[in-house]
Parts: structure tokens; C-alpha cells; sequence
């Protein structure tokens, strides 16, 4: 059984001091520029951060990450900051917004978060991240584009792993996915929101 994130336990003092002082900044900015749903800042620590070390919780190895569509970072900073502790590993930021890619430099700058920010679209980062072994979005497209926006780097490396946060309407867009992709899926159910899950997608090819 996956152990989930839920209370400090999971994670070290060190560690959740760091994600404490991201949850402070994604506070600062957001009077600023719209990191996040404003409905959920009153939630932030558990609609968003617990949200996202249930990934880490799932795949905790000290890998190669690539987060596409970063936004606030969600979950690809948390993951960062996870990794920090570890000394290994490491996750490329792909935000193309570039209020939102200072945003994510300045978490790093202060958490010292094993991370880098390509201030970038999706299909340009290929050429800029190198080898990669899994990529992570949450709330960013439905699965047939995320999938699509993947498909390149599968060529580079066929083991690349996906990992993406999904609602209440995954089945609906696993079932579109599967029209035009062939791939193995494991679904990850969230042990914060009933309905919602984590899938990880792997051995991904189109049809034809």
C-alpha cells in the first residue's frame, strides 16, 4: 500500500519547511498574477500540494522529470523540492508563460529545489531537456492531447513514463486516448478526492 502524503510524517522537517515556504509565495504571488483557482487558496496545502506529493509518494525514485505546463507547479516543483532532500534526481519545468516561469525561479531560488525552468512551449522542449525517464502534468489538457504532446519523446526514450492527474471524467478521456494510442495504464486513485486519480501511462505508441 502506497503510503499518502497526508501529515508531516511522510516527509522530512526540512522537507516540509521547504514546501511551507512555497505554499507562502504561491500566496504572495497570487495577488498578482492567477497561479491558481482563487476558490482553493484557502485549500492550498491540501487541494494542491498534498495533491501533488501523492505522486511523489508513487514514484519517489530519484529520477529525470520533465513537468509540462507548470503553471504554479503543480506537481513538478513538489517533486523538486522532494528531490532536494535526496540529492538526486531532477525536474524540467516546461512553462511557456513567462510571469509564471519567474514565479517558479524565484520557489527555487528559495527552496533549492532540484529543478530548472524552461520558459517554453511543450514542442520545443525536446531539444532543451535531454534524456528523460517520466513526465508529470496536472490540470493542464485532456488525455488525448497531453498523450499527443508526449509521443515525441517516446522516440528517445521508449521506457518514458507519463504520469498525469486526472477527475472525475478520466474514463471518458482514456476512452478517447485509446481511439488513437495504443499504451499500458495503471490507475493510481487519489486518496484525497474521491473519483480523481493519478495514471500512469507507459509503452505508448499510435495506431495506425
Amino acid at each position: 500500500m502506497i503510503q499518502v502524503p497526508v501529515d508531516s510524517g511522510f516527509v522530512s522537517r526540512e522537507t516540509r519547511e521547504r514546501l511551507e515556504a512555497y505554499a507562502d509565495l504561491v500566496r504572495k504571488w497570487q495577488s498578482r498574477i492567477n497561479l491558481i483557482s482563487p476558490k482553493t487558496v484557502p485549500d492550498l496545502w491540501s487541494r494542491h500540494i498534498l495533491d501533488s506529493l501523492q505522486l511523489f509518494a508513487l514514484r519517489p525514485q530519484p529520477i529525470n522529470w520533465m513537468d509540462i505546463g507548470s503553471g504554479a507547479g503543480f506537481p513538478g516543483l513538489v517533486t523538486a523540492i522532494c528531490l532536494t532532500e535526496i540529492g538526486e534526481g531532477w525536474v524540467h519545468l516546461v512553462e511557456s508563460n513567462n510571469k509564471k516561469a519567474a514565479f517558479l525561479r524565484q520557489v527555487i531560488a528559495q527552496t533549492g529545489a532540484r529543478a530548472s525552468v524552461l520558459p517554453i512551449r511543450i514542442d520545443a522542449a525536446r531539444a532543451k531537456v535531454g534524456l528523460i525517464d517520466a513526465i508529470s502534468a496536472r490540470a493542464l489538457a485532456a488525455l488525448p492531447e497531453l498523450v499527443a504532446h508526449c509521443a515525441p519523446f517516446v522516440e528517445d526514450n521508449p521506457k518514458i513514463e507519463m504520469w498525469f492527474h486526472k477527475g472525475l471524467d478520466y474514463p471518458d478521456e482514456v476512452r478517447s486516448a485509446r481511439d488513437l494510442w495504443a499504451f499500458d495504464l495503471v490507475e493510481h486513485k487519489s486518496r484525497l478526492q474521491d473519483g480523481s486519480v493519478i495514471l500512469k501511462i507507459s509503452n505508448l505508441s499510435q495506431l495506425t
